[in-house]
């Protein structure tokens, strides 16, 4: 098969687009900025739910569903969260459509149908959250409350790329109400790490834990929590957020709880959430210009097997071995993939599983029969090998493992590659241009200089890093005294 990828050394925003189509990850709907995402890519989306949902309930999370439309009063309770999301809203006005009396067999909007309120369609859910936490909690007994919700969200973007930034994305947003400040912040700070050890463990991608500046702060909270991540362009990207809410959201829809010695106090409250941009990442930091790599804990297909043969005979001396091979990996919890389809050259199935990013591919022909061998490919390394075929069931699970953590290393390497020590503006500018990544310089804290550097670089501070020791320094720009370096990176 001819896959037809940009390089990318060439064009690298044409390369993610064109990889998540022909691998059939995504693709663009008929309505504006939303993306239909395929079977393939709805697979890897399920295997990170399954296991973020797993990690949820570990740490004594709970499931539930609230309402996708949030009547305008209710949205605007909260004026620091109305006003951050007020230009990403989709606003539902009417409930009803009529036949159009000047235009046969077209519909129009009832002009009679108005809604007494405007319902906004959810770009986040703490107002009707909040809202529902005030019938939910009376007494310290009642907390601390630990609710997670799987749910779409709608945010207006007018420049869309799939995964990345969409009208409409899947996500999951956790919203806990606690009895003090320290359970909040321990909550808030437990969740990042939470997403951190997902982040590393299962997308194989080294993430930066830090606390975003005020300026990209979430709307209504007193602290944000990142992960940030870098991308094989050197562009970084913001692969989850956890926030400390304080009690403004509590306050705001008056979620007050009796204490144990007879008080009535405001809860503390946090929100934190990944989306399927985590898919954008996950291609991103591995992919390569033949198509996908996937970590073998995220592919769908983990190993496939590709016979090579003449005649009926001949396919089905090996069936008999791939199928009891087959079975063997799948007891182990590995999933398999035995390609004999007839219609296809077993070039063009290579092509393609390569494509698709299948970690381990097996190739079985006669001469290997005879042998009593199989032909290994590592997609992460390109790498062949012969292996006896007796060996397989042993030899694939560590393999499997092995290849998981040879693409985790080769990210970190390029994120260490890439992170660059800066002491002047013409040197940050500079690196920016020429080399991208972390440019780690010190900033003086205020709005005005990290505004000015974002104006002139098009780079933000992606995070103030957590655990990292204080630095005496000077801004590079204005020379006022810093205690330490922040990230910059320009992003997605």
């Amino acid at each position: 098969m001819s896959k037809g990828l940009p390089k990318r050394s060439e064009d690298y925003s044409l390369w993610y687009n064109e990889l998540v189509k022909k691998a059939g990850l995504a693709e663009n709907s008929a309505v504006r900025g939303c993306m239909v995402i395929k079977p393939y890519g709805y697979a890897i989306w399920e295997k990170m739910q399954r296991q973020l949902d797993d990690m949820f309930k570990a740490t004594g999370h709970q499931n539930a569903y609230f309402p996708l439309f949030v009547p305008k009063s209710l949205f605007e309770a909260e004026e620091q969260n109305a006003e951050g999301f007020a230009k990403e809203c989709a606003v539902v006005t009417h409930y009803r459509l009529q036949n159009d009396p000047d235009k046969p067999g077209k519909l129009r909007v009832d002009p009679n149908a108005k809604l007494e309120e405007e319902l906004i369609v959810r770009p986040t859910s703490e107002a009707v959250i909040w809202n529902t936490y005030k019938g939910w909690i009376q007494s310290y007994r009642d907390l601390p409350l630990l609710i997670n919700q799987w749910a779409n969200v709608v945010r207006w973007e007018m420049r869309t790329r799939l995964f990345l930034r969409t009208a409409e994305f899947l996500w999951q947003e956790g919203h806990t109400a606690h009895a003090t400040a320290e359970e909040a912040i321990a909550e808030t700070e437990q969740m990042l790490e939470v997403y951190a050890t997902f982040a590393e463990q299962y997308i194989a991608l080294p993430v930066i834990r830090g606390i975003k500046t005020p300026n990209e702060r979430f709307a209504g909270a007193l602290e944000t929590y990142c992960i940030e991540g870098m991308m094989q362009d050197g562009k970084a990207l913001q692969a989850g957020t956890s926030h400390f809410l304080g009690q403004n959201f509590a306050k705001a829809f008056d979620v007050k709880f009796a204490t144990k010695d007879g008080g009535l106090e405001y809860v503390w409250g946090t929100s934190w959430g990944v989306s399927t941009r985590l898919m954008g990442a996950l291609v991103m930091a591995h992919s390569d210009d033949e198509g996908l790599v996937l970590p073998p804990k995220l592919a769908p297909i983990q190993v496939v097997i590709v016979p090579i043969y003449k005649g009926e005979e001949q396919l089905a001396q090996i069936s008999e071995k791939v199928l009891k091979l087959k079975k063997e990996l799948e007891a182990k919890g590995i999933s398999v993939k035995f390609d004999d389809r007839d219609n296809e050259r077993p070039g063009f199935k290579f092509a393609e599983w390569e494509l698709k990013g299948v970690p381990v591919r097996l190739a079985i022909g006669a001469r290997d029969l005879e042998n009593g061998t199989a032909e290994i490919v590592r997609r992460d390394t390109k790498v062949k090998s012969s292996q006896q075929f007796d060996s397989l069931a042993t030899y694939i699970p560590a393999l499997l493992d092995e290849i998981q953590e040879s693409i985790y290393n080769k990210a970190l390497n390029y994120r260490e590659e890439h992170t660059t020590k800066v002491d002047s503006y013409e040197e940050f500018k500079e690196v920016l241009e020429t080399k991208g990544g972390f440019v780690l310089a010190h900033w003086d804290g205020t709005p005005e200089t990290e505004e000015r550097i974002k104006e002139e670089t098009k780079a933000t501070i992606r995070c103030i890093a957590l655990n990292t020791p204080d630095e005496d320094g000077v801004d590079m720009i204005t020379g006022k005294p810093s205690k330490r370096r922040v990230y910059f990176a320009k992003a997605y």
